[in-house]
């Protein structure tokens, strides 16, 4: 495909915990929250959602697109995950939003696009380029005994 533009994606958890990702910008936000959810070694068990804005209150997001929305919750505001395309909710280098994953637990990483460049061929996407610091746990300490 070679009009197709590959995002450059760092999801930040904390400070030292992130990891650098390429994702082609055709991809759906659903494909994209499955690929940050695996980088992080989370089960892909839980409802999510990207929230505009990287501070504040993130249910007062003026832009979001959940799971919800396409599990036929509708509250108006929420947008598909499914349907939106990951250029579309991060157009340009620079744009940034909140992904939440599992409503309870609320797990909460900083998606930031850091470049928009061409498709090169015969890379498969996605793609996790870097990992810097350890995930955290989804689940906490398991005591197996």
């Amino acid at each position: 495909m070679p009009d197709e533009t590959i995002h450059a994606v760092r999801v930040t958890y904390e400070r030292e915990v992130y990891r650098d990702f390429e994702v082609r910008g055709s991809e759906s936000l659903y494909n994209f929250a499955k690929a940050i959810v695996a980088a992080f070694d989370f089960d892909f068990d839980h409802a999510f959602g990207f929230f505009a804005g990287t501070t504040g209150n993130i249910w007062r997001s003026p832009v979001r697109y959940e799971l919800f929305a396409d599990m036929g919750v509708r509250d108006g505001a929420a947008k598909s995950v499914k349907r939106t395309k990951v250029e579309e909710a991060f157009p340009k280098p620079g744009s940034k939003m909140r992904f939440l994953f599992d409503y309870g637990d609320e797990w909460q990483f900083k998606v930031e696009v850091t470049a928009i460049r061409p498709h090169q061929a015969g890379t498969k996407y996605p793609r996790v380029v870097k990992a810097v610091g350890e995930a955290p746990s989804q689940y906490g300490e398991r005591d197996d005994a």
